[in-house]
């Protein structure tokens, strides 16, 4: 694995090990370096330890401490958005990569279907797990006609949203939001997540609500199609669950559009869902493994420009 980059994951919890499992069965350019947590009992330290991987329960100081740290170049931060503002400062102290799986949104949101051959910043911040899902098809429509609104709603299953989530519910929706309007396009946005305790869980559900100038809408779904595919390539378990439907909002009867007044257009609404790829999760979290992926896709393409550039810090050793 010489040719390969040495990665760390903060956060052993679901998203942490899912994350581990997917460096080590299918990425191309990482290698699982360290996972950190700070509960010694932790089931994801026993699991990393298990699979060969250097652990820590000491958190951020303990990565530091650990001898596989000097080989370190990108870091994972699966924590809290609270957490991660110290987190980010020790690493970027450090000169390391940070892929941010928090809403803490301190580096530029990045959506691999959207905007990752353009990003390259120290800190790179996968939004959330409903922005990840939906803001591609704001993107979609965006790239056909101008979307004065759009609103998304993410329901998933109460078993797949852990501490983290539920913590960092606010930072959720207004993260969201705000990707809404830098990656999708949109004048104004909304997001909304629903916890759903169906029993047995149910699949990731995400529905997409899209306000535009009158576009044809075969063009729009011709958009629309493209960008499922993209997203599919890093994501399999993404897909429409039914076919786009479109709605002719008359001048004479527009939609008041809080804080940009009354719009008038085509209205899109696209319904999807995300099974998980069951790795580590079960197959109905697709919400955390659509985090994963994105996650994934964007570390692999980092690495890759590091190896490229001859600036990995275990390959300049080696050397």
């Amino acid at each position: 694995m010489g040719d390969r980059v040495k990665v760390a994951i903060i956060g052993p919890g679901n998203i942490g090990t899912d994350l581990m499992i997917k460096v080590m069965r299918n990425s191309t350019n990482l290698e699982m370096g360290a996972m950190v947590g700070v509960d010694p009992k932790s089931d994801g330290l026993a699991r990393a330890q298990r699979m060969g991987v250097a652990t820590t329960a000491e958190g951020i100081d303990g990565l530091l401490k650990l001898e596989v740290f000097k080989d370190i170049d990108i870091v994972f931060d699966a924590t809290s958005a609270g957490a991660h503002r110290r987190h980010n400062e020790v690493l970027q102290a450090n000169g390391i990569q940070v892929i941010d799986l928090t809403p803490a949104a301190i580096g530029p949101y990045v959506i691999p279907s959207i905007n990752l051959e353009a990003e390259n910043a120290p800190n790179m911040n996968m939004v959330t797990c409903g922005g990840q899902a939906t803001i591609p098809m704001v993107a979609a429509v965006s790239q056909v006609a101008k979307v004065h609104y759009a609103e998304i709603v993410a329901s998933i299953s109460s078993k797949s949203a852990g501490p983290g989530t539920r913590a960092n519910i606010d930072e959720f929706t207004e993260t969201t939001r705000s990707a809404i309007e830098q990656l999708g396009g949109a004048t104004r946005g909304k997001a909304i997540i629903i916890l759903n305790p169906a029993e047995p869980p149910l699949i990731m559900r995400d529905t997409v609500f899209v306000l535009s100038d009158l576009v044809d809408t075969d063009k729009v779904e011709e958009s629309i199609a493209r960008m499922v595919a993209s997203v599919q390539a890093y994501v399999p378990g993404y897909r429409l669950k039914q076919k786009v439907q479109f709605d002719v909002i008359p001048p004479e009867k527009p939609l008041n559009v809080p804080g940009i007044g009354p719009q008038h257009g085509l209205k899109t609404s696209v319904y999807l869902e995300v099974e998980g790829a069951a790795h580590y999760l079960p197959s109905y979290a697709g919400n955390l493994d659509i985090m994963t992926s994105a996650a994934l896709a964007c570390a692999d393409m980092m690495a890759k420009r590091r190896i490229a550039a001859g600036i990995a810090r275990g390959h300049k050793e080696a050397a």
